[in-house]
């Protein structure tokens, strides 16, 4: 599911316009940037956690010449932490149904 389905299937389902919906789907992406950004965290009872976690520096090869090093910096990346609510949605979700025995 894409950003454009996602808005058809808020204003379906909450019943507004697709046009609102987008706009529902832009504020949350802004919020939850801006809040990372500034330190913050973001979470959703049920659903999960977004959080800004700083990843260390470390020395690396080059791989297109394997005799230099290459020093990557440190660099802030975002991370997401599934609730108990969405792991148990999907734990309860029916496997595939099995191939039959052939013997």
């Amino acid at each position: 599911m894409n950003k454009a389905e996602l808005a058809q299937t808020i204003a379906d389902k909450v019943g507004v316009s697709k046009k609102e919906a987008e706009a529902m789907v832009a504020s949350f992406v802004e919020i939850v940037t801006t809040t990372l950004q500034n330190g913050g965290d973001v979470s959703i009872a049920g659903f999960g956690a977004f959080s800004a976690k700083t990843r260390a520096g470390r020395v690396c090869v080059n791989p297109q010449n394997p005799t230099q090093k290459i020093q990557i910096p440190p660099v802030t990346v975002p991370k997401f932490k599934a609730g108990k609510g969405l792991k148990d949605a999907l734990k309860k979700k029916d496997p595939a149904p099995a191939a039959p025995a052939v013997e």
